[in-house]
């Protein structure tokens, strides 16, 4: 997949930063798309498409930080890519160490933008290369019982099928016979593989 073929939202309320970046980045090929809120992006964009949004952390109305976190929220495979002033950097920061891809500061240099745009873009790319199995696993795991998704987490801690049952409150045998189909259903065969599977999937 060529990452020019990603989209790219531009969500800023500032009028004069949209027509500017949308200018340097259509210039280069990229599939722009523009949003003067963080209420108007939630509502109509696509987030649940591979791509990458630049993200001016303080707008009018909804933050930007509000809109990384409703993307969180929603399990988006969207990058995102904060644009910041001056005074805004250290929260731009603790963004990043929250899962946000990186920080540009306001106002952009060229250089450092188209660069950074293609590095969050190369990564958008890769998780959206997920998007397919992680759809799977998600109706893998919907196929699971209540109870099978709860005897599926005190499986990935490691625990006994006695300690399970004790949790649970319930027979040993009844917690082999979820077990059996937890493992079925999801198609993986031990503990390690169920917690790698379901941190993978974030599930």
């Amino acid at each position: 997949m060529n990452t020019k073929n990603l989209i790219l939202y531009v969500v800023d309320d500032d009028e004069g930063v949209r027509k500017s970046l949308t200018y340097l980045l259509a210039s280069r090929g990229y599939q722009v798309q523009l949003f003067d809120s963080g209420e108007s992006f939630l509502a109509k964009a696509d987030i649940m498409r591979g791509g990458c949004v630049i993200l001016d952390l303080r707008m009018d109305g909804i933050s930007g930080l509000q809109v990384f976190e409703a993307i969180r929220q929603r399990a988006s495979p969207l990058v995102v890519l904060f644009l910041s002033g001056h005074g805004d950097i250290s929260i731009a920061v603790e963004a990043t160490k929250n899962g946000a891809f990186g920080w540009l500061e306001k106002p952009c240099d060229e250089t450092r933008l188209l660069n950074t745009v293609a590095q969050a873009l190369e990564q958008a790319q890769t998780v959206a290369a997920k998007i397919p199995m992680q759809r799977e696993a998600h109706n893998r795991w919907c196929n699971l019982t209540p109870r099978e998704q709860q005897v599926a987490h005190l499986l990935r801690n490691g625990k006994s099928n006695k300690e399970i049952a004790r949790d649970i409150h319930c027979e040993v045998r009844t917690v082999e016979t979820h077990r059996a189909k937890v493992y079925a259903k999801l198609d993986q065969s031990t503990p390690i593989e169920l917690d790698r599977y379901l941190r993978e999937n974030k599930l």
